[in-house]
């Protein structure tokens, strides 16, 4: 291992504040983690970690160790992709919802890694907040908007909204013209797992998003479980119109109050506002930005 790979194996270290999850996310032995990090410090004279049984964490002069090493890499990384045709190399983690990737992400995959043959994507599934720079992730898409933070935001497109049930619902409690005649009916609600609150309708009424709590028969954390309730007429839902497109082509659910649906929703990428855009991440995020988010048919 040279000198170059020793660095980012200690910004690894540093960023994680552990040499397993370090080790975990560089596919290298625990080991040889500790003994890249040793030789470090020997060569370098200083101190770069504190170590107890329960963290590690940079000393000062680790801490400024750790800006050049990251400033270094970045600077090898993006002179290598000027000189190699624009091919980029490593691995690149993403966090993104599990529904989201399986409909937008995955069926576009085989072209752009097939494009860029030496770089390693590792998707995983969520919608909790993630640390960054702990967990070793590079990026996370997300739907909505964010709440206040640190990370830079990139916004790559938007999901229409939609209101639909159960022909079988409608047939027992109507089909309304209008927000104000939802008085009677019934929702699946869907519980957000980053606020905890249960989400109410939401509808762009004389120019403005007005909301209309109903009581709910049945709430969850998952838009593919509510869309399954609503099939057996358990309520109205709302969710992104992608979630419905089959469902309403094939007669099992029908939307309503279309014209009053509330603006699209955003599908956006934050990273590290400390890091530098790696050439991974950039092109990874200019191909998401490329792709359509408002797919055939959902619009």
């Amino acid at each position: 291992m040279d000198r170059f790979d020793e660095m980012r194996v200690f910004i690894r270290v540093a960023e994680t504040r552990s040499f397993r999850r370090a080790a975990e996310s560089l596919g290298l032995p625990r080991s040889t983690v500790t003994e890249v990090i040793k030789r470090m410090e020997s060569r370098l004279g200083v101190r770069l970690l504190d170590r107890t049984t329960r963290v590690v964490a940079p000393t000062l002069d680790g801490e400024a160790w750790q800006r050049r090493c990251v400033s270094i890499v970045s600077e090898v990384e993006d002179a290598e992709s000027a000189f190699s045709n624009g091919a980029v190399r490593g691995r690149l983690r993403v966090d993104v919802h599990g529904t989201l990737a399986r409909h937008f992400l995955l069926p576009g995959l085989p072209d752009f890694l097939a494009e860029n043959p030496e770089l390693a994507l590792v998707l995983s599934e969520g919608d909790r907040l993630v640390d960054l720079i702990r967990e070793g992730v590079d990026c996370v898409i997300r739907v909505g908007e964010p709440a206040d933070s640190e990370l830079i935001l990139r916004r790559l497109g938007t999901l229409p909204e939609a209101v639909a049930a159960a022909p079988a619902y409608l047939d027992r409690h109507g089909i309304p013209e209008t927000p104000d005649d939802l008085e009677g009916h019934k929702v699946v609600a869907f519980l957000s797992s980053k606020t905890g609150v249960t989400m109410d309708l939401a509808f762009t009424l004389n120019g403005r998003e007005v909301t209309r709590p109903l009581p709910a028969a049945l709430i969850t954390t998952g838009a593919e479980t509510m869309v399954e309730a609503a099939r057996l007429g358990l309520g109205l839902i709302q969710v992104p119109r992608y979630h419905l497109a089959a469902d309403i082509a094939a007669g099992r659910l029908v939307e309503v109050l279309s014209a009053y649906t509330p603006p699209p929703t955003p599908i956006i990428a934050l990273y590290p506002r400390d890091r530098q855009l790696t050439p991974r991440l950039r092109i990874f995020l200019d191909w998401l930005a490329k792709r359509s988010f408002v797919s055939e048919g959902l619009a």
